[in-house]
């Protein structure tokens, strides 16, 4: 995303001489496989109760796989599991002889499906975690973009190898040398000449930042100096790679996501932010990066009228209806939320109204999503309809022929509470005097609606 720690006291499983193998080939190989290959008890973690990839031993003479002791000490375990006395991390010797024999069991057992158990990386030592942040470090000091990039890459790839290694990485100041050496290498330069590759560099130190979530306060505050903050724009902007533009986006919604109002304030007004989370929105590099997108406005547009101003102004409202016809339930729901941050805008406002899916699509996502869904959607309805002016009046009657009514009925009979079941029954109120005249619908087939763009 973390075994239960229950398991850990299952030390009666080592008395079982044989404990079926649950890690298979391909399913053809399982069915080629005339019995059941078993896992020597020995070979078995005494903590995940799985075959073990990477074997370490304990002052206590218990034997286990790195990753699941490295996790339990992790979560506050002191004691060896098995026989509860004192144990440190420290303390961990690998088991070559064990892991060698783990291997050669493996290849005995290769036709009936068993992978075999590759020889694990040597792990990250707390003197190499050092080095790793300080070269990152001394890079940025001197000014090189490119050494700083390649820097942080080693540092990411470190700790992709093992949530040991990453925790090692943290430990050093990894998160806030990184964040450090962005907000040093910022400026007018990726704009310039070689933008494309001071982009992908420092593209690069924005992944490594990602590993580290969350940045403590003093790694915010250099991602959120100006000079940073217009990087970060022209990254997601003029990002010679989609890798570094997302990892752009990914880092603003952390910054957006735990940052005040002014520094939200600071984020909305600088030059091409807004442009580049709607960009973002409108023609996607990854899933996550539009997800980030989407996260990051909805927490401007919330913070900031002149945010949510902004955002309709560079086109935030068709974009974000154009993508909640076909999202799934993860991007609706923050699809939806922006959506109704930006509709407390008059410009949002007025571009949802002229936007011809705006109310079938908010009808449509009323049910069936999820509770966050229903009450951004019936939120943002009653935006669109409680003014007394015409576009309210037009999107009352498009709200009514697409079978509003109808759904806030069945939905406060479902139940909903809080502010949800206020608007609804405001809704109800507001769309009931045009019901005689109005011919409604039960479903939307988006299909048949035509697109304004």
């Amino acid at each position: 995303m973390v075994l239960p720690m229950s398991r850990a006291t299952r030390a009666a499983s080592r008395l079982v001489p044989e404990i079926p193998l649950l890690r298979r080939g391909s399913k053809q190989q399982q069915q080629a496989a005339e019995e059941e290959v078993a896992v020597p008890a020995h070979f078995v973690c005494p903590i995940s109760l799985d075959l073990m990839r990477d074997p370490v031993t304990a002052p206590t003479g218990i034997t286990y796989d790195r990753e699941s002791v490295e996790g339990w000490l992790a979560r506050g375990g002191a004691r060896c599991p098995v026989t509860g006395r004192p144990l440190r991390l420290a303390d961990l010797v690998p088991n070559h002889a064990t892991r060698r024999m783990i291997q050669d069991w493996c290849v005995a057992n290769r036709a009936s499906g068993v992978q075999r158990v590759p020889t694990p990386k040597v792990p990250l030592a707390d003197a190499d975690a050092a080095d790793a942040v300080a070269a990152v470090s001394r890079a940025a000091g001197r000014g090189d973009v490119a050494a700083c990039g390649a820097a942080s890459a080693r540092a990411r790839a470190l700790a992709k190898e093992s949530d040991r290694n990453r925790r090692c990485l943290a430990a050093a100041g990894a998160a806030r040398a990184l964040a450090t050496a962005f907000g040093r290498l910022a400026g007018e330069r990726v704009e310039g000449a070689g933008a494309a590759a001071e982009g992908a560099a420092l593209g690069e130190i924005l992944a490594a930042a990602t590993a580290f979530f969350p940045l403590d306060d003093e790694a915010r505050r250099c991602i959120a100096s100006p000079a940073s903050l217009k990087s970060l724009a022209s990254v997601m902007t003029h990002g010679g790679e989609l890798a570094a533009r997302a990892s752009a986006a990914v880092v603003l919604r952390e910054l957006a996501s735990s940052a005040d109002g002014r520094t939200l304030e600071a984020v909305a007004r600088t030059p091409g932010m807004c442009d580049a989370l709607v960009r973002l929105v409108r023609s996607p590099v990854s899933a996550p990066a539009t997800k980030a997108a989407l996260v990051t406005a909805y927490y401007l547009a919330a913070a900031s009228d002149r945010a949510a101003a902004r955002l309709a102004e560079v086109g935030a409202v068709p974009a974000l209806v154009e993508l909640l016809v076909d999202a799934d339930k993860g991007t609706s729901e923050k699809a939806l939320a922006a959506l109704d941050a930006v509709l407390g805008a008059d410009a949002g406002l007025a571009a949802a109204r002229a936007h011809a899916l705006a109310v079938p699509v908010l009808v449509k996502k009323m049910f069936r999503v999820s509770d966050m869904a229903t009450e951004f959607a019936v939120s943002a309805l009653w935006r669109l309809c409680r003014a007394g002016d015409a576009g309210a009046a037009a999107c009352r009657a498009e709200a009514l022929r697409v079978g509003a009514f109808q759904k806030l009925l069945l939905l406060l009979q479902v139940g909903c509470g809080g502010v949800t079941k206020e608007r609804a029954s405001e809704l109800l109120k507001m769309l009931n005097g045009s019901r005689g005249s109005i011919e409604c619908i039960e479903t939307v087939d988006f299909k048949g609606l035509k697109r304004p763009f």
